[in-house]
Formats: structure tokens, C-alpha cells, sequence
């Protein structure tokens, strides 16, 4: 066996037993919790609505055990188990273009991909959600949904994949610094178009219709110096009991959305303190910092990966015998998060960091009282564990935990 062989092996089933060691964590801590409120929700949240987050955070760190079993015995057999070099030799055999040869192996491997992980899919919506009552899709939506993003999915991707594999093969050393500024610029057209053009596709915006929020909502943005292409309203509830907010777009594109769910859930007072949290993000440079970090590891993989497709170990060591710039490309993508899975409790600590820094803006532009009573809503509607496990926290959790967090705004507010 190649040495990298052995290399990747190891940093997969490093990573493989870390996330089942941390799953477990998390369902023996949550359920040693079941019993009681924690004291500082003692009198918000009912030991009824405590037992469905702690049932319902149990239910889905298991089903995520087998999703984690299940993507590493299927990397191994895209990799390793020959399944890659198999579906490359059947393009080839059809001796099309080599273009359409490449692009056709990537997007076959990614639908294949994408059916095997289906029926987990399938399982999490119409049993899991179902189950503690948050789905509302319907078998038809499902399937609308899954054919509309592999559409979009294909004609927005083929395109970007043809001009990669094209650079590849023709731009010469420097190819991966030219893929990289098409990667950039697709993805930020892609970042300024979602909201106008993609989104729509999949739920209804409807503009916020409710004149004494939106007048108070138009002063918070005018403190915060932020200018909106529009406040809208989601459909959420069509597919989910689960409430959200966010802003998305790019440049004069910019969206301030709102689930309607949490609509429902929120008052006024609560609505403003989440949004002054959102815009937090957008004040302190958040979007920003982390587009430019996703920009600079995107242009150190490339860089990377154009020294790794001149090696014919790289191919050999993963399981194909016939190189190729596609295949490269492919198996770059595909044992990437292997290697860098190390980095995710760094990642995740430096996102709850900007977390707090949004709450401590919304605390300075609204009340961080009513922040506080908005979030507890929104862990009740969402059964969000208050009891998470601190170690599986501190690796995953990209917001703080619920007891901290509070906390913090409560200190804010004294």
C-alpha cells in the first residue's frame, strides 16, 4: 500500500472515531440532563418542552452517527474501492470530447453521491422532523425541491466545472491562480444573485406588511447605517415548524428576511433586538472577514491541488489508475475535508467569537432584555438543547450555548 494510502487512512478513521466519540458525548450528556430544567429557564421553559429538545437532540445526534458511518465507508469506496477509476473508464470508453469526458465523471460521481445519500434524507424529513412535529413537507415538495436544486445545481455548476477542468488542461503552471479568480467572481455573482433570482425558485418572499414594525425595523437599519433592497417575509412554514432571520445578497441586493414562523413566535420589541443581532454581523465585518478567509483557503487549495495533479502518487495512493486533470480535481474535493477536519473546533470557536460581538451590537442598537426573551422562544419553537455537552460544543457549535449565552446577555444588560 502507497504511503499516502496509509496517510489517509489514518486521518479518516481519526476523523470518523472523533465524531462517533463526540456524538456520544453529546446523547450520554443530553440524556443524563433529560430529568430537569436548568435553573436559569426554570421559569420560561416547561419540563415538557425541555424533555422534546433533549429527545429530539438525541434523535438526531444518532441518526448523525449513521451519516458519519455511512461517508466514510462511501469515500472509501469512491476512493480506495475503485468505484472513481470505474465510472472515468465508462466515459472514456464513449470516447466523447475530453471536456464533456470530465465533466460528465464529476457530475456522476456527485449524483451518485447525492442518491446513496438519499434515503438518510428521506428518513430525516419524513421520520425524524415528522416525529417531533416540525415537517410540513409534502412527498411532492420533497421531490420538487431535490429535481429543482440538482437543475439548478447542474446549470449553474457545469459551467463553472467546464471552465476549471478547461484551465487545468490548457492555462499553463499558473492555471490554479486563473481558476481561482473564476471561483471568486462566480462566487460572489453567485452571493449578489441568490436572493433575487435563486431563492424565489424555492419559497415565496412577500414584503413585510405589518407598517408599525417595518417603520421600527427602517430606524434600526438607518442607525445601523445599513441599506436594504427590502424586508420580506418567507414561507418557511411550508417546509418547517423551524423560525429563522437573516440578510443575504451582495452590493445594492442586500435582503432582510424573516421566517414567517418566527413572525408568529416573536413581538416587535423581539423581532427588532434579533435583527440588531443579524446586522451586528454586517457591522463588525463579519460576512466579510470570513468571504475573505474562504478566499484566501480556497486560493491555498488550488495552489495545492496544482502541485498534487503533477503527481501520479496522488492518483495511485486514492485508487485510480489513469490520471487525469478532472480526476484530480475530483479527488481534491473529496478527501479535502479529511485533512482539514482538525481545524473544526478553530472554525467553530471563531464563529460563537462573532456571535457574541453581534449580541453585544444589538445590546448597543436594542434591548439585549429582549434579545434574550427572543432567543429562548426560538430555542423552545426550535427544541434546541439548553444542556449540550461542553466538549462536543466547543468542537461543533458555531453559536454559543444556550445557558452562556444568556448569560452574557444578561451581563450586558446589567
Amino acid at each position: 500500500m502507497h504511503p499516502f494510502s496509509i496517510i489517509f487512512l489514518v486521518f479518516l478513521g481519526a476523523m470518523t472515531i472523533t465524531q462517533l466519540w463526540l456524538a456520544t458525548r453529546q446523547i450520554r450528556h443530553v440524556s443524563a440532563l433529560r430529568g430537569e430544567v436548568p435553573p436559569a429557564f426554570a421559569d420560561k421553559v416547561t419540563l415538557q418542552q425541555h424533555h422534546k429538545a433533549a429527545d429530539y437532540t438525541v434523535a438526531g445526534t444518532r441518526l448523525g452517527i449513521v451519516d458519519t458511518v455511512l461517508d466514510a465507508v462511501w469515500l472509501l469506496v469512491l476512493t480506495l474501492g475503485g468505484v472513481i477509476g470505474l465510472i472515468d473508464q465508462y466515459w472514456r470508453g464513449l470516447e466523447l470530447p475530453w471536456l464533456t469526458t470530465g465533466i460528465a465523471v464529476v457530475l456522476s460521481v456527485f449524483l451518485l453521491s447525492w442518491l446513496v445519500s438519499l434515503p438518510l434524507s428521506v428518513y430525516k424529513t419524513f421520520g425524524l422532523e415528522a416525529r417531533f412535529e416540525f415537517n410540513r413537507t409534502t412527498p411532492a415538495l420533497f421531490v420538487a425541491d431535490a429535481l429543482k436544486g440538482l437543475l439548478i445545481g447542474a446549470i449553474l455548476g457545469a459551467p463553472l466545472l467546464a471552465a476549471i477542468i478547461w484551465l487545468m488542461q490548457n492555462a499553463g503552471e499558473l492555471w490554479w491562480l486563473y481558476a481561482w479568480g473564476v471561483w471568486a467572481g462566480f462566487s460572489l455573482l453567485l452571493f449578489w444573485a441568490y436572493p433575487a433570482f435563486i431563492a424565489p425558485l424555492f419559497n415565496k418572499f412577500s414584503a413585510l406588511k405589518d407598517e408599525t414594525l417595518r417603520g421600527r425595523i427602517e430606524a434600526l437599519l438607518k442607525r445601523c447605517g445599513f441599506k436594504s433592497n427590502g424586508i420580506f417575509v418567507m414561507d418557511g412554514s411550508k417546509r418547517s415548524a423551524h423560525g429563522n432571520a437573516y440578510f443575504t445578497g451582495l452590493g445594492n441586493n442586500k435582503r432582510i428576511v424573516f421566517f414567517d414562523t418566527l413572525m408568529e413566535s416573536l413581538e416587535g420589541d423581539e423581532i427588532e433586538a434579533v435583527l440588531a443581532h443579524e446586522l451586528g454581523h454586517f457591522r463588525m465585518h463579519h460576512i466579510r472577514k470570513r468571504m475573505l478567509v474562504s478566499f484566501a483557503m480556497a486560493l491555498a487549495g488550488l495552489a495545492l491541488l496544482g502541485w498534487l495533479s503533477a503527481q501520479s502518487w496522488f492518483y495511485a495512493a486514492l485508487g485510480v489508475d489513469t490520471p487525469s486533470v478532472w480526476i484530480a480535481l475530483l479527488l481534491f474535493v473529496l478527501v479535502t475535508p479529511v485533512f482539514t477536519f482538525p481545524l473544526t473546533p478553530l472554525t467553530s470557536l471563531w464563529s460563537r467569537r462573532h456571535e457574541f460581538e453581534a449580541d453585544e451590537y444589538a445590546a448597543e442598537q436594542s434591548d439585549a432584555n429582549q434579545l434574550a426573551h427572543a432567543l429562548v422562544k426560538l430555542y423552545q419553537d426550535n427544541a434546541t438543547t439548553l444542556t449540550p455537552d461542553p466538549v462536543h460544543s466547543r468542537f461543533y457549535d458555531s453559536h454559543p450555548p444556550a445557558p452562556v449565552r444568556i448569560a452574557r446577555l444578561r451581563q450586558l444588560t446589567a
